[in-house]
């Protein structure tokens, strides 16, 4: 039998509004270079950011956790002029934190 993939839990959020702000700004990066810069990014960075900063002010450290919390508020959001959808983003989010951890993404640690 095979062993579950243990949990990610982040540190403790010291500063949730700085944290989303970084998000915020490396999320839109990444949005502009994996396709083309669209303006809709700027606003699609700014959600995952607001949705991320409440989860961490409400204490969420699990980033499973927090990617279903993404995926699940993202629906609401307009995607009509992206080429992203919910999952894209909820993912890259995943791969930004992992990446700050210092955590390969493809291999685990």
């Amino acid at each position: 039998m095979t062993d579950p993939i243990p949990s990610i839990t982040l540190p403790p959020s010291e500063n949730p509004q700085l944290e989303g702000q970084w998000l915020q700004q490396n999320l839109l990066t990444w949005l502009d270079a994996e396709f083309i810069p669209e303006a809709v990014n700027q606003k699609i960075a700014q959600r995952a950011a607001q949705i991320y900063m409440r989860q961490r002010m409400e204490g969420e450290n699990d980033l499973g956790s927090l990617v279903i919390a993404i995926v699940t508020e993202m629906q609401s959001f307009d995607f009509s002029k992206s080429f992203f959808g919910e999952f894209a983003i909820a993912n890259a989010v995943s791969d930004l934190l992992l990446e700050r951890l210092g955590i390969d993404r493809c291999c685990g640690q």
